[in-house]
C-alpha cells in the first residue's frame, strides 16, 4: 500500500486550500466567540510539542478534555483564553510553551469553535492560553455522528474493539513541526467512524472546512492523538500513534457512506489506546441535549470573523461585503450541509 509523503502529493488529491477559507480565522477571541464560550460546557484540547521536547507530552501531541458548567472557559482578555486547571481531565499536559489546539461545543449546536495558541502559563490554578487563531468550524462532523440526538447511556462497550466500532465522533489532535497544535472534529455513523485492522486504527477523510490542517500536519509530523466517543456516554477512548494517509482504493471503499467514497483514508500505527470515564464529560451533562441558546448564531459569528480578519486584499474586501448580505451565510451553510455531507 502506498502512503502520501509530501504536501504536494496531498494537494494533488484534495486540492489547495482556497484563500477565502482562511478569511474566517482571526487572531483573538472576539465578542461573538466570547459569547460562544459562555454557552459551552465542553472542550476537547490537544497539547503539542512538535519535534522538540516538552515534559509531560508524550510523542509530540497529547489529547484531553475539559468541561463543567457553561462558561467554564473564558476570554476576558481577547488575546488570552483562561481555563480552570481542575476542570481539565489531564492537567499535567498544560506545560508552559506547549502548543494548544481546542474545540468548544454548545449543546444543540452543530457548529463548533476552534481556538489555537500556546500555553502562556498557570497562575492560581488557572491555565492561560495566548491565542493565535480563533474561528468557527462547520457542523458536518456533528451532523454525521447524530451527536445531539443521542440519549444518555448507562453502560458502554468495555471491549476496545467494540467501543471503536460503536464510536461515532472523534476529536483528532495533530501538531506541526514547530509544535503548533490543531484539533479537528470527525463524525460518522457507528462502524464507519473508525476501524481496527491488523493492529492499526483506520479513519476516513470527509468534507469539512477545506483547510485540511490535520492532514498537512500528519505529512510533516505523523504523531497524533485522538479521543473517540459514543455520543450519550461519558466514556472516551484516548488514542495515540503514528498516522499515514493513503488513496488506496480498498482502504477508502471500506468507508463509503451513501455511495460516497472518501478521497483519503488514514491509518494509525503503533496504536496505544486507553479507555476511561471522562470527568469533564460527566460534568458537562451533554445528554439529554438542551435546546440551543437562542442568541447563538453560528453563521453570524462566521460572518463577523470574515469582517474582522486583518487581510485587506480585494478578495477579503469582496468576501466581507458578501457575508454582510442578510441571510446569505445561513443559506450557504444550509446548502453545503445538504449537498456536501459526504
Amino acid at each position: 500500500m502506498t502512503f502520501l509523503d509530501s504536501i504536494a502529493a496531498l494537494e494533488a488529491v484534495i486540492g489547495k486550500t482556497p484563500p477565502p477559507v482562511n478569511l474566517k480565522v482571526i487572531d483573538h477571541v472576539d465578542a461573538s466567540a466570547r459569547r460562544w464560550l459562555a454557552s459551552s460546557p465542553l472542550m476537547f484540547a490537544g497539547f503539542g510539542a512538535g519535534q522538540g521536547v516538552v515534559q509531560g507530552i508524550a510523542q509530540g501531541i497529547a489529547m484531553t478534555l475539559g468541561g463543567g458548567a457553561q462558561g467554564f472557559a473564558s476570554a476576558e482578555d481577547p488575546a488570552a483564553l483562561t481555563i480552570p486547571l481542575d476542570l481539565i481531565d489531564d492537567p499535567a499536559l498544560a506545560v508552559t510553551g506547549a502548543g494548544f489546539g481546542s474545540l468548544f461545543l454548545i449543546p444543540g449546536v452543530g457548529e463548533t469553535l476552534r481556538v489555537n495558541g500556546r500555553v502562556a502559563g498557570i497562575e492560581d490554578g488557572v491555565l492561560r492560553i495566548a491565542v493565535e487563531e480563533c474561528y468557527g468550524h462547520c457542523a458536518k462532523a456533528l451532523i454525521r455522528s447524530d451527536f445531539w440526538s443521542a440519549t444518555p447511556l448507562g453502560e458502554w462497550p468495555g471491549d476496545t474493539g467494540a467501543f471503536v466500532n460503536a464510536s461515532r465522533f472523534m476529536a483528532l489532535a495533530t501538531v506541526d513541526a514547530g509544535g503548533g497544535a490543531d484539533l479537528s472534529p470527525k463524525g460518522d455513523p457507528a462502524g464507519c467512524m473508525a476501524r481496527l485492522d491488523e493492529g492499526g486504527l483506520w479513519f476516513a477523510d470527509r468534507p469539512g472546512n477545506r483547510r485540511a490542517d490535520s492532514f498537512r500536519n500528519i505529512i510533516v509530523q505523523p504523531q497524533i492523538a485522538a479521543a473517540l466517543l459514543i455520543p450519550g456516554s461519558a466514556a472516551v477512548a484516548l488514542v495515540r500513534g503514528r498516522a499515514r494517509l493513503t488513496v488506496d482504493e480498498a482502504a477508502r471503499t471500506a468507508f463509503a457512506v451513501r455511495d460516497k467514497t472518501p478521497l483519503l483514508a488514514a491509518r494509525i500505527d503503533e496504536v496505544a489506546m486507553e479507555m476511561r470515564t471522562s470527568a469533564a464529560l460527566q460534568r458537562a451533562r451533554l445528554w439529554p441535549t438542551a435546546a440551543a441558546p437562542a442568541d447563538i448564531r453560528p453563521a453570524k459569528m462566521f460572518a463577523e470573523h470574515v469582517k474582522l480578519n486583518k487581510n485587506k486584499s480585494l478578495t477579503a474586501r469582496l468576501a466581507g461585503a458578501l457575508v454582510s448580505v442578510p441571510g446569505l451565510m445561513e443559506r450557504g451553510l444550509a446548502k453545503d450541509y445538504k449537498d456536501n455531507l459526504y
